[in-house]
């Protein structure tokens, strides 16, 4: 390897903000929001990644109730459908990052309006759920 290519791999990694334990508002994403991309953690792991490239580690931060494995189920089905891209550094590191592609980016307005819509709709959104709960979940389904 040559020397310049040598330093490259030297150099420390440029300093990142780390996320917000609490970026999440109780609000949104929420289980109250009707449209979801993915599973449960899908459109919280694309808002971890809107400032830049991440690691496993820095994930789990804001995302608390989140188990390794079901972390990793979401980004293996994220970076399965093109949202989502994994970046392993060569040895002797061997860093894994998670980055957005530009498919990925591109959900973060959607996400925006979603979120936004459940504000508007909040009270709604909770008096349907807990009419939904009191009435059980076979309540208007045709057989």
């Amino acid at each position: 390897m040559r020397e310049a290519e040598r330093e490259r791999e030297r150099e420390p990694e440029p300093e990142r903000e780390p996320l917000d334990p609490e970026m999440f508002d109780p609000v949104c994403p929420s289980p109250l929001v009707p449209f979801r991309i993915g599973d449960k953690w899908a459109s919280m792991i694309l808002r971890c990644l809107e400032g830049g490239p991440r690691r496993f580690s820095e994930l789990k931060v804001p995302l608390p109730g989140i188990t390794s494995k079901s972390l990793t189920q979401s980004l293996r089905a994220l970076e399965r459908d093109g949202f989502v891209v994994r970046t392993q550094q060569a040895p002797p590191e061997r860093r894994v990052e998670y980055a957005l592609t530009p498919l990925g980016r591109g959900l973060l307005g959607p996400l925006d309006a979603a979120c936004d819509w459940t504000r508007e709709h909040w009270d709604e959104l909770i008096d349907a759920r807990e009419t939904g709960l009191a009435v059980g979940p076979s309540a208007g389904v045709d057989r």
